[in-house]
């Protein structure tokens, strides 16, 4: 039996990789306890992604309700399958800065505590188990801000002649630069991953990703940029955008891409690596840009406000570079861009958010 684990299995990321392992036959386990519901209410709970998938993979899948914050039983949990579990895809997560400054202590027991967990009990009883780690850019602080960018009439942009012209890599520094709260946790997740690989010659992986999103995203205020912003769309629903001239710009990469470099990464692993993964060059966009492609999609104008704040720690332009990965697995490529992806979040779901605006 070869099993495939994986954290956070209900949400966007989980049940994209339980689907695709599923169908390239692993038996898929996994972990997630809709603390998605708790962190945003109950607009964001997961447990309709949850029910597709038992009834979609059947036997193929086994779910578990259990938090990750709970030592014993994940040590209970991963020591049951043992020699037969070969990945372990760690997505589950609190992924919110606002949330992460009402709780910090929630927060860092979720992304610090709860990844220690995990890598310490697959370290104890499935050594040889690959374990992939879904990061995240906002380890970098907002020392992105520091760039030399240039005001354009929809979007900030790099100066093109700048080293970071074709984004980000991975050994721009974390220091000395504010991360939020969520940051914080999630750069002890990160660096304890990389640990674990160095020091116990484990095969870890960090990608640190931009925006993720897909179609099954249960997007929310706090969380969750594109498919929340397409969820207001379709239901007339006001939405606000903070600071920076609503130009600021994200990498956006589709859950399926996502997904398919992971896949090429357990292929072929290595100890400690770590990857900044997005949607690059081939697919960003700014909050205006973003209004406007919804507004096509859906034929409606968008109710939306702005605000002069902008969120603590958050970035006026973001693009990763994706040499790194690239080099290592050349591949792999993106399929999607923006307007794909936000086209498959309409049609996707158009029908399901109706019905909820009705009600």
């Amino acid at each position: 039996m070869s099993v495939v684990l994986v954290t956070g299995s209900a949400g966007l990321i989980g049940s994209e990789a339980t689907k695709f392992f599923a169908e390239q036959g692993f038996d898929v386990v996994g972990i997630d306890n809709d603390m998605r519901a708790r962190f945003f209410g109950a607009e964001a709970s997961t447990h309709w992604n949850r029910t597709k998938l038992e009834e979609q993979l059947g036997s193929r899948y086994t779910h578990f309700e259990v938090d990750i914050r709970d030592d014993a039983a994940i040590d209970n949990l991963i020591a049951r399958y043992g020699s037969d579990l070969e990945l372990v895809l760690h997505t589950a997560a609190q992924p919110s800065h606002d949330w992460a400054a009402r709780e910090p202590k929630t927060d860092f027991g979720v992304n610090a505590v709860g990844t220690l967990n995990l890598l310490e009990a697959v370290r104890q009883h499935a050594p040889e188990a690959v374990f992939i780690f879904t990061s995240t850019n906002k380890v970098y602080g907002d020392a992105p801000n520091r760039l030399p960018l240039v005001e354009q009439t929809t979007r900030w942009e790099i100066d093109p002649t700048h080293e970071y012209a074709d984004g980000i890599p991975e050994d721009f520094s974390i220091d000395h630069s504010m991360h939020s709260l969520f940051g914080a946790s999630k750069v002890a997740a990160d660096v304890l991953v990389q640990e674990y690989g160095r020091y116990f010659d484990m095969r870890t992986a960090c990608f640190r990703g931009g925006c993720l999103t897909g179609p099954s995203h249960s997007g929310t205020q706090l969380h969750g940029f594109l498919a929340y912003l397409m969820k207001c769309a379709v239901t007339a629903t006001p939405y606000t955008v903070f600071g920076y001239a609503g130009k600021q710009v994200r990498d956006n990469i589709h859950s399926a891409d996502l997904i398919r470099a992971f896949y090429e990464f357990y292929r072929n692993p290595r100890s400690a690596a770590v990857y900044n993964i997005g949607g690059g060059r081939y697919s960003n966009c700014s909050m205006i840009e973003a209004i406007g492609l919804c507004e096509q999609i859906t034929g409606r104008e968008m109710e939306w406000s702005y605000s002069e704040s902008n969120r603590a720690g958050d970035h006026i332009w973001w693009i990763s570079n994706l040499a790194r990965f690239q080099s290592d697995y050349p591949d792999w490529q993106l399929e999607y861009d923006v307007p794909e992806i936000l086209q498959e979040i309409y049609e996707a779901n158009v029908e399901r958010w109706a019905e909820v605006s009705v009600v």
